[in-house]
């Protein structure tokens, strides 16, 4: 009888607690989301399973020498996994669209105001006794409005790891809700006319243009802003490669196998951090409201920006493409899309709004090496 209440003390059944008992859950619904539902599947897997895994009593598998924990240390302790995952996001973006209309960069840089209002707003909560956050936790929550997961995880694994997981559930979460966040925001700041604006062809962008623009950027950018130089210096590199045209075995490894096995190891090690110690805290709360704070502006401050540029052009702009100025890639170019074709069924704005929506990614990137650069 004793051994058999040995053996009983040491399931997880017994060790279990509430608070394991609730992030098991919370996995599972991670998983939910993901399959049944569809919302960001690679990244929402792995996190998910993940985070069961690290909540089993009596499995050391998320601290010490357990392999989520190694999988942790090894990519984002030294934030190689979002870099390559930014190299990969490079070798399948196309910069043509931006190249054809370049004043839709501005309407990148304006979707990062959420990033910096966020910043302030978690400080502000902080001076008034509402949370207890830091300037660097701040920062991490902040950079959630740019809507780019892998920058996201970046800067909280240098600055806040130890909201790490809160992170990376709300700027995944937020990306696959995009298309239920944003035609709201879109249509409160938009009249009906202005939903239908039809936006001139593209011109066509030469090879030549294609092949300079990551470079020039990478120089231009990285002398301003140092700290933005190793994501955005991943992201232009793993661009080059597709334009250049003379190294296409690599950018297709890039592009599928690489940044495929990077997705699964970076999935199971955010997940590790999805213990219930470090997860059910008071601020978990407060991350995941600022976050959707920090969207929303975002989402607003493009649209509102292509509105403000249509006051000085001729060539009117249709604002719908300002909310593509987040970073989520092509997601938010396609709600932009969707609901220009619901005002005007023959308004095709797809390839417009990839202009603005990859100025997001370069924006995001830029805006996290400002926060690095000044909250490290």
């Amino acid at each position: 009888m004793n051994q058999l209440l040995e053996l009983w003390q040491t399931t997880g059944i017994y060790q279990i607690t509430f608070p394991q008992f609730a992030m098991i859950v919370i996995g599972l619904l991670l998983l939910y989301l993901a399959i049944k539902k569809g919302f960001e599947p690679l990244l929402l897997i792995p996190i998910g399973f993940g985070g069961i895994l690290s909540n089993i009593p009596g499995v050391d598998i998320a601290v010490g020498d357990g392999i989520l924990h190694q999988f942790y240390v090894m990519g984002l302790e030294t934030g190689v996994f979002p870099l390559l995952i930014f190299m990969g996001v490079g070798a399948m973006t196309d910069f043509g669209p931006l190249l054809a209309n370049p004043k839709t960069l501005l309407l990148g840089a304006a979707a990062q105001f959420g990033i910096f209002s966020t910043l302030l707003g978690a400080l502000f909560l902080t001076d008034i006794g509402l949370f207890d956050f830091t300037i660097q936790q701040a920062a991490a929550i902040g950079i959630i409005g740019g809507a780019d997961g892998p920058t996201a995880i970046y800067v909280a694994g240098i600055l806040a790891p130890e909201i790490l997981g809160a992170i990376a559930v709300a700027a995944y979460s937020y990306m696959a809700l995009v298309p239920l966040i944003q035609p709201p925001i879109m249509r409160a700041l938009t009249t009906k006319d202005e939903r239908e604006i039809t936006m001139t062809q593209l011109r066509d962008v030469s090879l030549t243009e294609k092949i300079l623009f990551p470079i020039v950027l990478l120089i231009l950018v990285a002398m301003a802003v140092p700290s933005a130089a190793p994501l955005l210096g991943m992201f232009c590199f793993g661009n080059l490669m597709k334009e250049c045209g003379v190294v296409d075995r690599l950018s297709d490894t890039a592009q599928n196998s690489l940044i495929n096995i990077v997705t699964i190891l970076l999935g199971l090690s955010v997940g590790s951090k999805l213990g219930a110690d470090q997860f059910l805290v008071g601020s978990t709360l407060g991350i995941l409201a600022l976050g959707m704070v920090a969207f929303s502006i975002g989402t607003a401050t493009g649209v509102l920006m292509a509105k403000l540029m249509n006051v000085f052009s001729t060539h009117k702009i249709n604002p719908l493409i300002g909310a593509a100025g987040v970073s989520a890639v092509p997601m938010a170019a396609r709600v932009a899309n969707k609901v220009g074709m619901e005002a005007n069924p023959n308004n095709f704005l797809l390839m417009h709004a990839m202009g603005p929506n990859v100025a997001g990614v370069i924006g995001s990137a830029v805006a996290a090496g400002v926060l690095l650069q000044f909250a490290a």
